[in-house]
């Protein structure tokens, strides 16, 4: 079993930056991709940004060039920095990972972590 632990989230005043984590933990041979997804109220759950064991990584478009997001795989955890953030930002952010432990495969969710942008 894999468990994510988000933390970073809050309130924040448009243009203002937040920094999202995520560690992941428990029975892990490997992770191939870390990533970050976000709901909005009323929407659906949307890719934010991805990023591949070898450093590979991909935007939303509504993100590119505001947020950036790495990873440190010698600690499971991926990070992001997100930058002149805007109201429509505002989301419950979920970290997301997959990979192969004992048992097989596996896709875990963080609990979400709020992220609200206004003034």
């Amino acid at each position: 079993q894999v468990q994510l632990v988000e933390s970073g989230g809050g309130l924040v005043q448009p243009g203002g930056s937040l920094r999202l984590s995520c560690a992941a933990s428990g029975s892990i041979f490997s992770i191939n991709a870390m990533g970050w997804y976000r709901q909005a109220p009323g929407k659906q759950r949307e890719l934010v940004a991805a990023i591949t064991s070898g450093g590979s990584t991909n935007y939303a478009f509504s993100v590119k060039g505001r947020f950036t997001i790495s990873r440190d795989n010698a600690k499971n955890t991926v990070y992001l920095q997100m930058n002149s953030l805007k109201p429509e930002d505002t989301a419950v952010y979920y970290c997301n990972t997959y990979g192969l432990g004992p048992r097989g495969n596996f896709d875990s969710w963080g609990q979400g972590t709020q992220v609200t942008v206004s003034s």
